[in-house]
């Protein structure tokens, strides 16, 4: 019997910047296309507050990260959502609950 070989992980494009390949998709929905980053807790370093109900998602839990698909946006124009925020976007409307001198984000 011969020895068994090691395969070496993916030999296929990575992200830039070396870091971990997250499920990303493109979205169709009433508001139009969006591109949309599934985050794992594991990866969830930093506080977001989430535009469709206020509120913080704390560090250490898995939310979605979403942007326009038409290319026109950059970084500035990603928004963390909780997983069930995002996916009930077009049945409510936001809760912003802030006063006129808070930032909006």
């Amino acid at each position: 019997m011969s020895p068994r070989k090691n395969r070496r992980a993916g030999t296929g494009p990575r992200p830039s910047g070396g870091g971990p390949a997250w499920s990303q998709r493109t979205e169709e929905g009433a508001d139009g296309d969006w591109n949309v980053r599934m985050v794992p807790g594991s990866n969830a370093a930093k506080p977001y507050r989430c535009p469709g109900c206020d509120q913080l998602i704390p560090p250490g839990v898995g939310h979605v990260v979403a942007w326009p698909a038409d290319g026109r946006g950059d970084a500035d124009d990603r928004r963390h959502w909780h997983r069930p925020c995002w996916q009930a976007r077009e049945r409510r409307a936001p809760r912003t609950l802030r006063s006129r001198n808070a930032p909006r984000y």
